[in-house]
């Protein structure tokens, strides 16, 4: 499948913004391989047999993606950064979930993406990486927004500036910054 222009994924994610919900199948159509390439640089490292992981995750993404409200979509970039988002979102409570029950917290619980089953050591990383940018974003929201779009979305450094409006040695300052502060935090807590 050819990738899809910027540009069309730009006038379809307008579309949807204006309320067509036709757009957004269309969409989804044309973003599918680039979403579950996100989703495969989030399993990656997971345990191997487990070929509905990277599935359950996009499809997860897709109903909240579809289920965003009166989101004004900006462009492509914009439209990833979100969805890279919403994944970290998912493992992460996933993650903490995992560790709940695993404390013999609460009533058996089914999770939605049960196919995307973390290792418990990559659960912890997963926990550890949200905490530390939560804390980043109370200190520094941009730098918290640059990491995500950069290292959970795979955007690129002038794709990021675009979206936050800011040039691309801004960014390449903030992601710098960022991942030393992460480090530093995430060392930290261990």
């Amino acid at each position: 499948m050819t990738q899809p222009s910027p540009s069309e994924v730009s006038q379809l994610l307008v579309a949807w913004s204006n309320g067509d919900r036709a757009a957004l199948d269309q969409l989804m159509l044309l973003v599918y391989d680039e979403l579950s390439r996100l989703a495969r640089h989030y399993m990656k490292g997971e345990r191997p047999g487990h070929t509905l992981q990277t599935t359950a995750l996009v499809n997860e993404a897709y109903l909240r993606l579809a289920d965003q409200k009166n989101t004004r979509w900006q462009n492509r970039a914009h439209f990833f950064g979100i969805a890279a988002q919403l994944m970290r979102r998912i493992l992460v409570d996933h993650a903490r979930g995992r560790d709940y029950i695993k404390r013999g917290g609460g009533a058996q619980k089914v999770p939605l993406d049960e196919a995307a089953v973390l290792a418990p050591e990559k659960a912890a990383e997963v926990v550890a990486l949200d905490d530390a940018l939560k804390k980043l974003a109370e200190n520094d929201l941009r730098k918290c927004q640059v990491v995500e779009m950069r290292y959970f979305g795979g955007l690129t450094v002038e794709e990021i500036a675009e979206v936050l409006k800011v040039s691309p040695v801004t960014v390449m300052r903030d992601w710098s910054m960022a991942k030393a502060w992460l480090r530093r935090e995430i060392s930290n807590e261990s």
